[in-house]
């Protein structure tokens, strides 16, 4: 481990502490690791700050024809070269290897105490917990402040499956590369998981190029219309949401007509109709229905909204054991489908997953069941703010709280993927216990980020807007301590890249000539 300096004394904030540096090591960057001793223990600490201990005065900068070092060379100002650097470091702990967590030492270095460089394969160690390959790791990047694969970042597996996961950034920042990185580790031979990724743009097609590696991942891609679910598994509360803005007339009676068609575990359009249908017609000894205008208004917005309607089928054979299987990444590309659609899709197969877990994890179901699933699952939701907007009831979202409250105990694991967290309902974001942040920019979006994201330092966070593409901090139950992490390539193309408009235009164009 390389001295870096010593300890001058405490810092700006009760954890922290400054180090003044010997001379090659000035260029320090934030969030590196280094380590000093305290009570005869090596403690962990990430550097935070960096300043120079003697700044140039402001006349110094005044004259535009001289350089500043110059003129403190003439005047005998500055003998140091380069300038000492004063370092602040805010400390993480002492790692115990049998709570598998940093221990708060809630004292200070002494004055004077060495501060040196942490290791590569000590920060490999301390910050990880799994390494590459492992069964239950997944190896996302490399430690930004060292070279590039010298210090691997790896994310625990289960504990971001089983504590749900949040991906953040701005457009173009690199969330959906990001998240397209972490499918390529879940499909690895080291976890072999089952994935259902909602794909509302069709951005993550390009994973099926994983099928036929040495591996053998499967990856099934479904594109709209190609796979359906039952229309019997809808709620009423469905079907309300599908039909909005209906009278307290149309509300009463598809009320009443879902009550008479469903029988059992559900129902049919086909009996939804003719149950519709039967309030139309006049009562015995009676002239004339009372309901007849409102039934036959709500048979037509019925019929209009289910007779297009790409997702949703009488028969659909959907079998949970085949949607979503270890080893096996399902992708449902929601593109080209109405917005309120997409969200009842993503209501009804959550529900259905959150039932088959339970059901099966209580053992009140049999093998033969189709409910049946004695494997966990996790879901990938891309532009989750659509699906449990802030301020806004939509019938995706309470499942969706419900499963990230209650899920982790039925091996149900979700993860979120927005590009504005300040649209994204707050005790959504809150419940995710691991967080992947990139580059933000917008400021409402950073204020969320810092109020429901509890594992990352402000420090840290200071760093959104300026983060580059690819790179991310990542914090929470799937690593040790908050760390900045340079996603590693992926192994399959990216297909949510920018419209490259000037290409096109002069391609275009020279066709006509």
């Amino acid at each position: 481990m390389a001295l870096i300096g010593r300890v001058k004394g405490p810092g700006p904030s009760r954890h922290s502490f400054s180090v003044v540096a010997f001379d090659q090591h000035t260029a320090l960057d934030s969030g590196e690791f280094v380590t000093c001793p305290i009570a005869g223990r090596p403690v962990l600490a990430r550097l935070v700050e960096r300043r120079p201990l003697r700044p140039y005065p402001d006349s110094f900068l005044t004259a535009p024809e001289l350089e500043p070092q110059h003129i403190a060379a003439a005047v005998g100002y500055s003998e140091l070269q380069p300038p000492p650097v004063e370092l602040v470091a805010e400390l993480i702990g002492a790692f115990d290897p049998a709570l598998q967590d940093f221990i708060n030492p809630r004292r200070l270095p002494e004055v004077g105490a060495p501060v040196s460089l942490a290791g590569h394969d000590q920060l490999s160690r301390l910050l990880n917990r799994r390494q590459p390959g492992q069964p239950g790791a997944a190896h996302l990047g490399w430690l930004l402040s060292r070279e590039p694969g010298a210090v691997p970042v790896v994310l625990d597996v289960a504990a971001l499956t089983s504590t749900h996961l949040a991906i953040i950034a701005s457009t173009g920042a690199g969330k959906s590369y990001l998240a397209g990185v972490l499918v390529e580790e879940l499909l690895g031979p080291h976890n072999r998981a089952a994935i259902l990724l909602l794909d509302p743009h069709g951005e993550y097609g390009s994973l099926a190029a994983l099928t036929g590696q040495p591996h053998q991942p499967e990856v099934a891609v479904h594109q709209p219309g190609s796979l359906k679910i039952r229309t019997g598994s809808l709620s009423l509360a469905d079907l309300r949401y599908l039909l909005p803005d209906l009278s307290e007339r149309m509300e009463y009676v598809l009320g009443q007509a879902y009550r008479q068609c469903r029988r059992g575990d559900g129902w049919s359009l086909a009996g939804l109709r003719q149950a519709i249908a039967a309030m139309a017609e006049p009562e015995a000894g009676k002239k004339s229905s009372s309901y007849r205008e409102t039934a036959n208004a709500l048979l037509w917005r019925l019929n209009a909204v289910f007779e297009d309607a790409l997702l949703f089928d009488d028969h659909a054979p959907l079998q949970l054991r085949e949607l979503v299987r270890p080893g096996q990444a399902t992708i449902l590309q929601l593109n080209d489908i109405q917005r309120r659609q997409q969200q009842v899709l993503v209501a009804a197969l959550l529900r259905q997953l959150y039932r088959a877990r339970l059901q099966t994890s209580q053992r009140t179901i049999s093998s033969g069941s189709p409910l049946y699933l004695p494997y966990p699952v996790f879901v990938l939701i891309e532009e989750a703010h659509h699906f449990a907007p802030a301020g806004e009831e939509v019938v995706s979202g309470g499942i969706l709280k419900q499963i990230l409250g209650e899920g982790r105990k039925f091996g149900l694991g979700v993860g979120l993927i927005s590009q504005r967290p300040g649209k994204l309902a707050a005790d959504v974001l809150s419940q995710c216990n691991t967080t992947c942040l990139l580059r933000i920019i917008n400021p409402v979006d950073q204020q969320k980020v810092r109020e429901s994201v509890e594992s990352v330092g402000q420090e840290l966070l200071r760093e959104l807007p300026a983060l580059s593409k690819g790179q991310a901090i990542i914090a929470g139950a799937a690593v040790n301590t908050p760390l900045l992490c340079q996603v590693r390539p992926r192994q399959t193309p990216h297909l949510a890249q920018d419209i490259a408009a000037p290409e096109i235009w002069r391609e275009v164009y020279g066709r006509k000539t």
